[in-house]
């Protein structure tokens, strides 16, 4: 199974914030660990703007150099506007960032790994593991 990294579990990742979740990433190979270019755009936005910016986007980029890439392609743009106008029809709409690696995800058959489950949760058709409580358990 091929996994879509969510910026949130990155992020924890590279910090680590949570010990175990190294365990749960040594569990899947890298070749099915995906980042998709909305999170690695997220990922250099934070390096840049952190305080040590040249340390960071030098962590960043090898990071990111181990996962494979995928990006916001025709398919993927078909299956956000059928997304965001189920949730706006529904009155629960999600940030567009979160839109697009929902879509991303779906439009590659893939499951998405976040700790934002509450917001992902309102995608039809979104697969979501949550690897920081299940990494905890």
């Amino acid at each position: 199974m091929k996994y879509i990294l969510d910026t949130n579990v990155c992020i924890n990742f590279l910090k680590g914030n949570i010990p175990s979740l190294a365990k749960k990433f040594s569990s899947v190979s890298k070749e099915n660990r995906i980042i998709p270019s909305v999170v690695r755009a997220e990922l250099f936005y934070g390096a840049y703007k952190s305080t040590f910016p040249e340390k960071n986007i030098k962590v960043v980029k090898e990071f990111l150099n181990l996962h494979p890439e995928l990006d916001f392609d025709s398919k993927s743009s078909e299956i956000y506007g059928q997304i965001r106008t189920d949730l706006e029809k529904k009155g629960t709409p999600i940030g567009p960032y979160d839109l697009q690696i929902a879509a991303i995800t779906i439009a590659n058959n893939c499951i998405l790994v976040t700790h934002n489950t509450k917001e992902f949760s309102r995608v039809n058709n979104l697969q979501i593991e949550d690897w920081e409580i299940s990494a905890n358990s």
